[in-house]
């Protein structure tokens, strides 16, 4: 197994010499722990390692700090060593989410990602909204969006077409297909993105097959699965940690545990490209301060009205909105916080600086 087979290029080697001089081999991290990781060298050995103290302390915020996907400067050190990870190659592409919860902080899903498949079903996790999100989501990443429509074999034929037209309509011309990976079937498209040296990552919500899809892909039974709830027509278990595989056949999949909750981690320039028909229509309204309720000469209105624009699709933008707002106020008074410990930090080192070279000049008979 090469490092080309691993997803290397020549954005990674233009990084790697300053390292390499020191003796330290690059690997790809495939999986990560409260307590390790662990990397991919050339050749396909896996190794268990460690993150350096430097790298740790240096790290802004959690995002900065390596993730599944990512390449790493490797002290493998002697027979015996714990192998440390002593630096953080630069990243081509990441997705990420806010994490969960009332904290502004980024959660990254997957590093050096180049396809995400979006997975779901035409039963109870169908939801366009949701999509359009994802699709937010990896258009700022800069990876090629794909949605799968899974779990075909459960439902009628018009109804799988039905919510696949609905996605087309929302998805800005991203790849929808149909598939039921329990029946092996629509997978093909997967198989054609599957590239050596590519990489490829699954999001979706718990249940909707992510897992089976990546049995089929690799032939076994890599992934735990088991039966769907009668109920919520969903798998009752499924990925529980993030894993990079190297298939046989080529490609690389990075498999990713259920999303319950997906909030934006993007700002108003994203935001206006995404639903830039909506903007298009608030430019002709007739008054600049238009506010799209009972004005007069509004064109978002008028549109609804006509069923140019869905209704649902302008809730989702004014929802968007409204949480990307709540984003930015929430890492603005973060910044504020952080710049507060910082200064209030140097004053204390300051002030101990001082009294040490008191204590000095008192100690040499200086005072």
């Amino acid at each position: 197994m090469t490092l080309e087979d691993l997803g290397w290029s020549e954005f990674f080697a233009g990084h790697i010499d300053p390292y390499a001089r020191e003796g330290l081999v690059p690997a790809r991290l495939v999986r990560e722990t409260k307590i390790n990781y662990g990397a991919l060298l050339e050749g396909g050995r896996e190794v268990d390692c460690v993150l350096s103290g430097r790298l740790w302390h240096e790290a802004a915020t959690d995002a900065d700090l390596p993730a599944v996907g990512d390449w790493v400067a490797l002290d493998l050190g002697s027979d015996g060593d714990e192998a440390v990870i002593r630096g953080h190659l630069p990243r081509v592409s990441k997705l990420s989410r806010k994490l969960p919860g009332k904290v502004a902080a980024e959660q990254v899903i997957a590093a050096n990602v180049d396809v995400v498949v979006v997975v779901t079903d035409p039963g109870a996790d169908f939801s366009p909204r949701r999509i359009e999100r994802y699709l937010m989501l990896i258009d700022r990443c800069g990876a090629k969006p794909v949605i799968l429509l899974n779990k075909a074999d459960l439902f009628a034929r018009e109804d799988c077409e039905a919510a696949a037209e609905a996605l087309r309509e929302v998805s800005g011309g991203a790849d929808v297909r149909i598939t039921s990976a329990l029946a092996d079937e629509g997978l093909d498209v997967l198989r054609e993105y599957l590239q050596p040296g590519t990489t490829i990552t699954l999001v979706g919500s718990s249940g909707v097959g992510k897992s089976t899809l990546v049995n089929q892909l690799m032939g076994a039974e890599q992934q735990d699965t088991d039966d769907v709830n009668a109920v919520t027509g969903r798998g009752r278990h499924t990925t529980i940690s993030r894993e990079l595989v190297v298939l046989e056949e080529g490609g690389i999949l990075i498999d990713n545990p259920g999303v319950r909750e997906l909030q934006m981690w993007t700002d108003e320039a994203d935001l206006r490209e995404s639903f830039a028909d909506v903007d298009e229509l608030a430019m002709q309204c007739r008054f600049r301060d238009c506010k799209h309720r009972e004005d007069a000469g509004c064109a978002i209105r008028s549109a609804m009205d006509t069923g140019a624009l869905s209704p649902d699709r302008y809730e989702s933008y004014l929802n968007l909105e409204e949480e990307i707002a709540e984003l930015q106020k929430r890492q603005k008074k973060r910044r504020m916080t952080v710049e507060r410990r910082a200064k209030r930090n140097r004053k204390v080192k300051a002030r101990n600086l001082a009294d040490r070279i008191d204590i000095d000049k008192e100690e040499r008979g200086e005072l």
